[in-house]
């Protein structure tokens, strides 16, 4: 009897400190900011782990457990705060910077691309400036001196449009 009674109250124990722990691993240290509590060794976080321990002793949930301490040191002491109006940021930015930088990077590659032919026109046409030209010839001409969108511009490949391929 007292042997189950000493394995029951070791399975507790090691229940306690499971759960200690992971709560542990999802609360910040408000001294360090950067490390948990489970893996700080600042006061705080000392008392911080004692307390978690002593609120799952006395039944409360880890929701309870979670809810008190961010009563009592803010939302900032968690990892993962609830999603609400006020920590919408928090969640959204992440995914909004990635669609910004996705949408400017291909908003400067499309104007990067859209430049490049105007300036291939500009030249072109600066080339023969007071020469005149039929629009088959500024056409042939713009059709030469263009690179294609989809190819490389490589030596074969002008040769073929110089002798008309």
């Amino acid at each position: 009897m007292a042997n189950e009674e000493a394995n029951d109250a070791v399975k507790n124990q090691q229940i306690v400190d499971a759960r200690a722990r992971n709560i542990s691993h999802n609360v910040r240290c408000t001294e360090c900011g950067s490390q948990s509590i489970e893996d700080s060794q600042a006061d705080i976080a000392i008392l911080l782990r004692r307390l978690i321990r002593d609120e799952i002793r006395s039944g409360k949930s880890d929701k309870e457990i979670y809810k008190k301490l961010e009563d009592e040191y803010g939302e900032t002491v968690l990892y993962a705060p609830k999603f609400d109006m006020q920590t919408a940021a928090l969640w959204l930015t992440p995914n909004w910077t990635k669609l910004v930088v996705a949408g400017v990077a291909a908003g400067g590659w499309a104007y990067k691309k859209h430049r490049q032919r105007t300036n291939v026109h500009i030249m072109a046409l600066n080339l023969v400036r007071g020469v005149a030209l039929t629009p088959k010839e500024k056409e042939t001409m713009l059709e030469i001196l263009t690179p294609p969108s989809s190819q490389r511009a490589t030596p074969s490949f002008w040769l073929s449009k110089l002798r008309g391929g």
